[in-house]
């Protein structure tokens, strides 16, 4: 779509008013020393600023046994991040944190309103 240089493209009405709520539950490994496991909760929470969220709130839940084994352990560090985002975050999230070290599994959910 071609604009003229004082045109902005149109956004929908609302602007911030139009974020959603999420959750982000995230397993960490529970070999690792605490300062690594700190470590990868701080960036799990900087990919969630720098896509433009806003968190609300940091429960750790601590080290728990696991349903079963993932990658041959037995328990885990649990976090749970609520957020606000734009609808595109949590497609941008899971995209890293797919790739990141030491995060057993992460799962990313819309909270009711």
């Amino acid at each position: 779509m071609l604009l003229a240089e004082d045109q902005e493209p149109k956004r929908p009405e609302g602007g911030a008013d139009n974020m959603s709520k999420y959750e982000l539950a995230l397993v960490v490994n529970a070999k690792i020393e605490d300062e690594a496991r700190a470590e990868v909760v701080e960036k799990a929470k900087a990919m969630i600023t720098e896509a433009g969220a806003e968190i609300t709130n940091v429960d750790e839940w601590g080290k728990k046994r696991l349903a079963y084994e993932i990658q041959k352990m037995k328990e885990g560090y649990y976090y749970f991040i609520q957020f606000d985002a734009e609808t595109e975050v949590p497609a941008v999230l899971e995209e890293k944190l797919r790739i990141t070290e030491n995060v057993l599994r992460y799962l990313v959910v819309k909270q009711d309103a």
